[in-house]
């Protein structure tokens, strides 16, 4: 009511202002709108339909104006509720990935891909979703997706790396790491997978550089120790693949550098000896290894000593240095087993009876003594007692004495050598019988890179076991 009330009143004013107006100015304006078309208009009327005129064109494009910031805000919600959408599904997705529901979360990852294609998240995590299913292809080629929507992202670019490792794609894989090593030379990340592959390879010479830059990196105490270990191992490495390729020269001051970097680095001091012997060097190379041997205590070089010194012909040697060693430790029978067995070997009937006989140690790690002993046994016509030794052998579980022993992984191995060839890390080998754990010495910190299923070649193969 009110409304129409003002209406009335504003019609009523804007009619006597405008009979005022009228008035105050007669007459009439000829208009021309073509060359034969004309009209009159009173002044006031010119005036009111200019005004009328103008106030239209006004609400037209304040019309447009606000049609076009409604439709603005339409697609903006719009937007904001399809990226709300894939948001939930991707935080969904990722729930289920953690929760190991791969199934559920590869639906959701691909649900929120289907509203965005390009969601680069999305497609990362489907990507490491279809890797841990171990399907590579797929992972790739998402990986590659985003990579095409992010091609500087580092984030996109190690989850490719992976992908291409587990495809056996190494080549490409190396590329992309040094892509990102490229854009980014401080990634320690890219750096260690870079080295990691390179060690897979057995590229030790790649790895070796690699190594060095993680070494001189910012890293907290514990990780800069492992890396220190880490180099010690990888240059022995580089010292084994040149020996293997006959350049014991070479091999030599790699075996030297490990050696000056870690002093209790035993397959060093092995190697370095091996390199001598390979130059022809055989007093130096006995030398090192009995000196390293008195220092350390290690029984793995005696038994590297016996091989040598079988093979110059010299068995009163190896006696020397067997003799001597039960000298300075009396109460470690181990070394007494060892020697024996050397006897025994030589055809030594009396000493090697002698020294074993009276022999005690663990009786699930004696089926080797008990044999040796059965044998001693027949030669000297002792039949009875024959029998009884084979008795105690055959009854044990282990068959025959492995002379080697992982401390990481307990592989066991008739044959020593610098890396187990299971947990891959270097020094870990101890000898049997009368294994003390705590005299190994790994030295490659608490990484344990994949070794491959290869065979690990050793430098130094023990005597046979009985």
């Amino acid at each position: 009511m009110i409304r129409l009330l003002l209406t009335v009143i504003l019609v009523t004013l804007a009619g006597a202002l405008y009979v005022y107006l009228h008035d105050l100015n007669p007459g009439l304006i000829t208009i021309r709108t073509a060359p034969t078309t004309t009209f009159q208009l009173s002044p006031v009327s010119l005036v009111l339909l200019s005004l009328a005129a103008g106030a239209v064109i006004v609400t037209f494009l304040v019309g447009v104006r606000e049609t076009k910031h409604m439709i603005m805000n339409w697609r903006s919600t719009r937007l904001r509720r399809r990226e709300e959408k894939v948001e939930s599904l991707h935080r969904a997705g990722i729930h289920a990935f953690l929760s190991r529901r791969t199934a559920e979360a590869i639906d959701l990852f691909q649900k929120a891909l289907t509203l965005d294609p390009n969601h680069t998240d999305s497609l990362l995590w489907l990507g490491n979703t279809y890797r841990y299913e171990q399907n590579y292809p797929e992972a790739i080629r998402l990986h590659r997706a985003a990579r095409a929507l992010a091609e500087k992202n580092v984030d996109v670019l190690l989850p490719l790396a992976k992908d291409l490792e587990g495809a056996k794609r190494f080549e490409e894989a190396l590329q992309t790491l040094q892509e990102i090593l490229k854009l980014d030379q401080t990634n320690l990340t890219a750096l260690m997978c870079k080295r990691d592959l390179h060690v897979r390879l057995e590229q030790w010479s790649d790895a070796l550089e690699a190594q060095h830059r993680l070494v001189k990196a910012a890293l907290p105490d514990h990780d800069k120790r492992a890396e220190a270990a880490m180099l010690v191992a990888i240059t022995y490495e580089v010292g084994r693949q040149l020996l293997g390729r006959g350049h014991p020269e070479k091999a030599r001051r790699y075996f030297r550098g490990a050696i000056k970097r870690d002093k209790n680095f035993l397959p060093a001091y092995i190697g370095l000896g091996e390199a001598l012997l390979r130059e022809g060097k055989t007093k130096n190379a006995v030398e090192i290894l009995e000196k390293v041997y008195r220092k350390t205590g290690n029984i793995i070089l005696l038994h590297r000593l016996e091989e040598v010194y079988l093979e110059m012909g010299e068995p009163g040697e190896i006696i020397r240095v067997y003799q001597e060693a039960v000298q300075r430790n009396p109460q470690q029978p181990v070394l007494k087993f060892y020697l024996g067995k050397l006897y025994y070997r030589l055809e030594m009937i009396d000493e090697a009876f002698d020294l074993l006989s009276n022999l005690d140690g663990p009786p699930d790690q004696m089926s080797d003594l008990h044999k040796i002993l059965a044998n001693l046994y027949l030669r000297k016509q002792h039949m009875e007692e024959a029998v009884e030794e084979l008795k105690k052998a055959l009854g044990l579980k282990k068959r025959v004495i492995v002379p080697y022993v992982c401390t990481q992984c307990e592989l066991e191995s008739i044959e020593w050598s610098g890396r187990c060839r299971r947990c891959g890390q270097w020094n870990t080998f101890v000898v049997r019988p009368w294994v003390d754990p705590s005299s190994a010495a790994s030295q490659s910190g608490d990484r344990a890179v994949e070794t491959g299923s290869v065979p690990y070649q050793s430098l130094a193969s023990p005597f046979e076991t009985v």
